[in-house]
């Protein structure tokens, strides 16, 4: 072959195609007879035959003989073929000047440039490649590098080295370490895996602090900021290293000979086992164009497979010299110099292995990989259970908020079934447990702050300065006490409730709205009535699979769930909530899944305006959407008048009687536009269905009733006897009976206990 282009080693010349025994290459040979842009010139096969080889000449007519890329129009390539069917042909550049751009395979740099023609994996690759599409892929590879737009305007710019096998993970906060003067940073070495790789990190430490066991000595060294461009061939030797770093205007030796001679004095230092490897690290600015301020810091590192001392022999730096010392003679390490040896250039051929260095997540980087826009609220979490720690684990992994959680239960060996710790958790208060792994996954990049105690005991200043501080409340408590507390106070956080249904198939979420208009008090009513009104509601309070004894008392009852269903729910509200809270208007959303198909159907339920005021010595709840409804009814029997019941709930630990839903006239009342008398047909089951539905918490409150067209909500004698027959009949649970009065324009709601 002309001398300016390369020959493939180890090849061997055949005459004839029906010589080549693989079929990718019997196609490949068949494509390129059919395409004039592709002449033959040559026919090799590899010595052990495992490998088949066209050399061809390609013309490419789609860019101009001079270009940026240093393309020709015409190109002699290589295009070998394995016979391992899980590889891709391989495409050699034999052209002896052929450029060093983007998009090439590491290579040696004594050979053909290897150009790298596809993003995707191999295995995707070939489940739809084509001898005739491969041949056209050559052509776009050769027509963009010559054009210089292989590399899109927005990819990120091009990293200077190609990976390897070797790792080094530095911390997410490496700069701010670096800057430290009270640190020192190492470098471990982790474990080795099956196929001889192995990942190193980085790590400060104090440096009054004895070093950790397994360390590496490493040197580093900056670079001034570079255009990217093309990658460069990865240096296989100190010497190739040396020339790469002093073109970009660096010496290398002056430096590895002062960290190398690091400790030793006049007097020696005595031989002692050294560590099999030392690093080299660099750091790289690159720009995209030239004058151009950095993107970014590139980081690179070479493993050195010697100690600092061998390899201070090694590079000429240091000899190891037996010396007296006393009775016997000892091996000390000297500097070269003062011995009186110089170095050679032997150092030069010191074998070295390229690095990949890696860095760790901060939470910028955390939500860029997780495609979320906002860094999330400073917030305050309640409840650390099932629910709660593994919405707080995707937000952790996702890097979404900052958040101050407060339970005061501790972790159970049952709990281990369906929440995110560990055994060796037992016994440990929960707030603690999420907090540590939350440290686990992000090594300090972002914090959880743990409060153990009782979120619902809001006479503490610290948990309520912490409500009040936040942007935003998440309560997953799974209990009633903690959002109906919380509606009662002024002055707290925008809340947003989350939990599961006891049988773990449903999700929901309720969401005040920014300023606390309609606060979970009334959103949890709303939600009720919704699930009393709507055919999905019918089983979706249903109880649990079962339940099970986690202890010895009688409130030791745990439900039967599997974790997957909570990681599911999780999961669906973790992506809701930053998006919900993007908005400033209240929601309700539900979610229901089917376990046997696991298919999710979603319903939204549009919160109404929240009416509160004070009621005797308690307060009444209720909302605009319960009243609009029963003006709706008051209208379609004018000029009669009209009623029905009440459902609702009393709360006597915060002093609340909430109304949830009312039921028209039974079909046997009787009315007319000077009275109602309220029938009872079929009412005794919808009232029981109402509170089987919402599992037993919605009941019957009272009764409800119009007053004619032109008449306020004012009682008339009638209505307050009926009040007192009323109260006679809630008497018997000692509760206040209410009657609520739907005037022309106005309503009022009424109040009476027995005392009898």
């Amino acid at each position: 072959m002309d001398k300016k282009f390369y020959s493939l080693p180890g090849f061997y010349k055949v005459s004839d195609p029906p010589e080549f025994k693989l079929e990718r290459m019997r196609n490949l040979f068949s494509a390129i007879e059919k395409n004039r842009d592709y002449t033959v010139v040559e026919l090799l096969k590899r010595d052990d035959d495992k490998v088949e080889c066209l050399v061809v000449d390609v013309q490419t007519d789609g860019f101009p003989p001079k270009n940026q890329g240093g393309i020709k129009c015409r190109e002699r390539l290589a295009l070998c073929v394995s016979d391992n069917p899980k590889l891709l042909v391989e495409v050699f550049g034999l052209r002896r000047d052929f450029p060093i751009l983007m998009h090439q395979n590491q290579s040696p740099s004594n050979g053909p440039r290897s150009l790298c023609l596809y993003f995707e994996p191999p295995a995707s690759v070939l489940r739809t490649w084509t001898a005739e599409k491969f041949l056209r892929r050559i052509q776009w590879w050769l027509e963009g590098s010559a054009r210089g737009d292989l590399h899109a305007a927005d990819q990120p710019v091009e990293q200077l080295f190609f990976e390897t096998k070797y790792e080094l993970v530095l911390p997410w906060n490496y700069e701010q370490i670096r800057q430290c003067k009270d640190h020192q940073l190492v470098i471990r070495r982790g474990s080795e895996r099956p196929n001889g790789s192995v990942t190193c990190f980085v790590e400060g430490v104090l440096k009054d602090r004895q070093m950790p066991r397994g360390t590496i000595q490493h040197i580093e060294f900056a670079l001034p900021a570079i255009v990217h461009g093309p990658i460069e061939q990865a240096p296989s030797t100190l010497g190739e290293l040396s020339d790469m770093l002093l073109s970009r205007g660096v010496d290398l030796f002056p430096s590895l000979k002062t960290a190398l001679s690091e400790g030793i004095d006049t007097a020696g230092l005595p031989e002692t086992p050294d560590n099999t490897v030392t690093m080299i690290l660099i750091h790289i600015p690159i720009a995209r164009t030239v004058g151009g301020e950095p993107e970014l810091t590139m980081h690179r590192a070479f493993l050195i497979p010697l100690g600092t001392k061998r390899l201070g022999v090694a590079t000429g730096i240091l000899d190891l010299v037996e010396v007296p010392e006393g009775n016997r003679f000892v091996r000390k390490y000297f500097r070269t110099v003062i011995i009186g040896s110089e170095p050679t250039d032997e150092w030069r051929s010191q074998e070295i292995f390229p690095v990949e260095v890696l860095l760790e997540n901060d939470s910028a980087a955390a939500r860029k990989q997780s495609g979320i826009a906002d860094e999330g609220p400073v917030g305050a979490f309640i409840g650390a259970g099932a629910l709660g720690s593994a919405v707080l684990n995707l937000w952790g992994r996702g890097g979404w908020g900052q958040w101050t959680v407060i339970d005061k239960d501790h972790i159970r060996p049952h709990n281990l079934s369906r929440h995110t710790a560990f055994a060796q958790h037992i016994g440990e208060s929960k707030v603690n447990v999420v907090a540590e792994l939350h440290s686990a996954i992000t090594r300090g990049a972002s914090q959880i702050t743990p409060l153990h105690t009782d979120a619902c005991d809001l006479t503490q200043p610290l948990i309520l300065n912490v409500l009040r501080d936040s942007k935003l409340v998440v309560d997953a408590s799974t209990t009633l006490e903690y959002p109906r507390v919380a509606s009662e106070l002024q002055g707290l956080a925008r809340h947003v409730s989350i939990f599961v249904t006891p049988n773990g198939n449903d999700a929901v979420l309720l969401v005040e709205d920014k300023d606390r208009k309609i606060r979970l008090r009334s959103l949890e009513a709303q939600y009720y009535r919704a699930v009393i009104r709507e055919t999905w509601g019918q089983h979706h309070l249903d109880g649990n699979l079962s339940t099970f004894w986690s202890g010895a008392t009688c409130r030791d009852i745990t439900a039967v769930m599997p974790y997957s269903r909570i990681q599911g729910h999780a999961s669906t509200i973790a992506e809701q909530i930053p998006k919900v809270a993007a908005d400033n208007s209240a929601r309700i959303r539900i979610w229901q899944r089917d376990p046997n198909l696991g298919s999710v159907v979603a319903h939204e339920i549009e919160p109404s305006e929240e009416i509160s005021a004070p009621f005797g010595s308690f307060r009444l709840v209720l909302d605009v959407g319960l009243l609009r409804q029963l003006r709706e009814w008051r209208g379609a029997r004018l000029p009669n008048e009209t009623g029905g019941v009440l459902l609702g709930y009393h709360d006597f630990n915060v002093n609340t009687l909430t109304i949830v839903a009312a039921f028209p006239a039974p079909a046997d009342s009787v009315s007319s536009p000077i009275g109602f008398e309220r029938g009872v047909k079929d009412l005794p089951e919808t009232v029981r269905e109402a509170s089987r539905r919402t599992a037993e918490i919605v009941g019957y409150v009272g009764e409800w009733h119009s007053h004619p067209k032109g008449h306020s909500a004012s009682p008339s004698s009638d209505d307050l006897l009926q009040l007192v027959r009323l109260a006679r009949g809630m008497a018997a649970d000692g509760l206040p009976a209410v009657q609520l009065i739907v005037g022309e324009k106005d309503f009022q709601a009424l109040q009476m206990t027995s005392t009898k």
